[in-house]
C-alpha cells in the first residue's frame, strides 16, 4: 500500500526517531500515524511478518518524498528485492547484482560495492557499475570515475529480522532497493525525470526496449 504507518515505514526498519527521513520536510505525513511511503522497504516488513522463510520476494512501487528538481520528483518508482534463508551472505548479494546488472545493461558490466550506511542492513553498500557509455574509462556521464552509482543494498540487519518473528542465529538475508526512474535516465541520456511522466512520443519513441 501507498499509505503507510510510522512503524512499518520507520520504526520496523530500525530507523531512530531522530533520523533526518522522519522530519516533515522529507516525508509527506497525512497525520502523526499515517504517511505517504518513503520506500518499498517497507513492504519487507510486511512479508516477514506473515510469512516463514525462506522468502524472495521482489516488490516495485510509488514511493514519496518531499524532494524536486531535475533528477528528483516528489513521486517515483522503487523496485525493492528480499531474499532471507539460511546461509545468506553479501556475497549471494555479490552474485544476484552481477546477474542483475548484466541483464539492465549489457554484458560486461563490472559491478563494484562501497560500504554505505542503511539503519535496516548491516553490512550495507552502495553498488556501482562500470559506466556503460565510455567503459569504464572516464567520460561525462560518469564525471571521469568510471563508475555510475545505481543502487543501495545489503545483508539485513538482524534487529530487523528478530523484529519481525525471524531467529536472526538460523536466518539472514539480503536487501536491495533500485529507483527505476533512475536507471531509466542513465540508460536512455534523459536529463530531466519529469520527461519520464509526461507521455511524450518524442521521448516514448527513443526507447526501444
Amino acid at each position: 500500500t501507498e499509505i503507510e504507518t510510522d512503524h512499518y515505514n520507520f520504526t520496523a526498519l530500525n530507523t531512530p526517531a531522530d533520523h533526518p527521513a522522519r522530519d516533515m520536510q522529507d516525508t509527506f505525513y497525512l497525520s502523526p500515524e499515517f504517511l505517504l511511503r518513503t520506500q518499498t522497504s517497507a513492504g519487507q516488513i510486511h512479508v516477514m511478518e506473515s510469512k516463514k522463510p525462506p522468502i524472495k520476494i521482489i516488490s516495485p512501487g510509488k514511493v514519496f518524498r518531499s524532494d524536486d528538481d531535475a533528477t528528483h520528483s516528489p513521486m517515483f518508482t522503487q523496485m525493492e528485492g528480499l531474499v532471507v534463508d539460511k546461509g545468506i551472505t553479501l556475497c549471494d548479494l555479490n552474485g544476484m547484482l552481477d546477474e542483475f546488472v548484466t541483464k539492465i545493461f549489457g554484458a560486461g558490466t563490472r559491478t563494484r560495492l562501497r560500504p554505505s550506511y542503511f539503519p535496516f542492513t548491516e553490512p550495507s553498500v552502495e553498488v556501482d557499475v562500470s559506466c556503460f557509455e565510455c567503459g569504464g574509462k572516464g567520460c561525462g556521464l560518469c564525471k571521469g570515475t568510471g563508475w555510475i552509482e545505481v543502487l543501495g543494498a545489503g545483508v539485513v540487519n538482524k534487529k530487523v529480522l528478530e523484529g519481525c518473528g525471524i531467529d536472526s542465529d538460523v536466518y539472514s538475508g539480503f536487501a536491495f532497493g533500485i529507483g527505476i526512474e533512475r536507471i531509466a535516465m542513465l540508460k536512455y541520456g534523459i536529463n530531466n525525470i519529469k520527461l519520464l511522466f509526461e507521455s511524450d512520443l518524442r521521448v516514448l519513441s527513443q526507447i526501444d526496449d
